[in-house]
């Protein structure tokens, strides 16, 4: 199976050293303006996600959700989380006090990669 989300070693180095602060972690991703451009990494249960939101996957044990309008969008996309020097658009994200941003590389699945797919799991 192909997975729909991968990460950087930068990008899992900081999720480690969030998760040891701050206990278990999700990633939502908006579809909208401003921070929805970039994913947010929360406190597991610190936002709440939509019905019919779509997790595509788990980066170090942590849900990354996304906006079910955001998914139909990039449906056809790879994730790839990665993280960055400087403040992003929003403020709420865990790393953002330490200077950092988390952000999305995305690429399009090849033709074999879309026949063999991970499912999705969709809120309720």
């Amino acid at each position: 199976m192909v997975r729909r989300l991968d990460s950087t070693e930068k990008a899992n180095k900081l999720i480690r050293e969030l998760k040891a602060q701050h206990g278990e972690l999700m990633f939502y991703q908006a579809g909208g303006c401003c921070e929805g451009t970039q994913p947010q990494c929360f406190e597991k249960g610190g936002f709440y996600v939509r019905m019919h939101d779509v997790c595509i996957g788990t980066i170090e044990d942590c849900e990354f959700w996304v906006d079910k309008d955001l998914f139909e969008y990039w449906k056809f996309s790879h994730f790839t989380l990665d993280v960055l020097d400087g403040f992003g658009v929003g403020g709420f994200s865990l790393e953002t006090p330490l200077g950092k941003t988390f952000k999305i590389h995305y690429r399009l699945f090849n033709e074999e990669e879309l026949n063999n797919l991970e499912p999705i799991t969709t809120a309720e």
